[in-house]
């Protein structure tokens, strides 16, 4: 049962700075080459990252870029509401308030918005492997993700044996 809350806790983690970068992402409107540059090396670290081991093209990147653009207005009106959504939290739990029932009401808003969020980004992400990564591209990233998935596997049972440990000495 630890793993899973574990689990959940860095799934979530993940999302919300996913969710954070495609927020300042989306706000960046300017469209000059020191801000195309400044997007991929400097602010986005993964995907500056996932340019550099996939090789992307200048082209590339740019239809990338576009591609962001176009779902734009889908992810803004959410990332709003998840920023709505932390106020209230905040509202709620001000001077050591607590009220349950408020608060899992704005937990299960948050969590319906991440849904949305996660779904909006994998559609995102199938986009760019099918419209822009050439097949060599696509092994690489194939081989990135399955590095990824290794990582995670051994983090979480490092967590695993983490909590065992905490649990004996009790």
């Amino acid at each position: 049962m630890r793993s899973k809350f574990w689990m959940v806790a860095v799934a979530m983690l993940a999302l919300l700075v996913g969710g954070v970068a495609l927020l300042s992402y989306a706000q960046d409107s300017a469209t000059t080459t020191t801000t195309t540059q400044k997007a991929w090396h400097g602010r986005h670290g993964r995907m500056a990252y996932m340019a550099r081991e996939l090789n992307l093209t200048d082209a590339q990147k740019a239809q990338i870029k576009q591609i962001f653009q176009a779902n734009k207005a889908n992810g803004l009106p959410l990332m709003q509401q998840m920023a709505a959504n932390k106020k209230a939290m905040l509202e709620a739990t001000a001077n050591g308030n607590y009220d349950q029932a408020k608060i899992q009401q704005i937990a299960n808003q948050q969590a319906q918005l991440m849904s949305q969020l996660i779904v909006q980004k994998q559609a995102i992400r199938h986009q760019i492997y099918t419209q822009v990564l050439t097949p060599d591209q696509r092994t690489k990233a194939e081989e990135l993700r399955a590095n990824q998935i290794s990582r995670i596997d051994s983090r979480m049972q490092k967590l695993s044996q983490a909590g065992e440990n905490s649990s004996t000495q009790q």
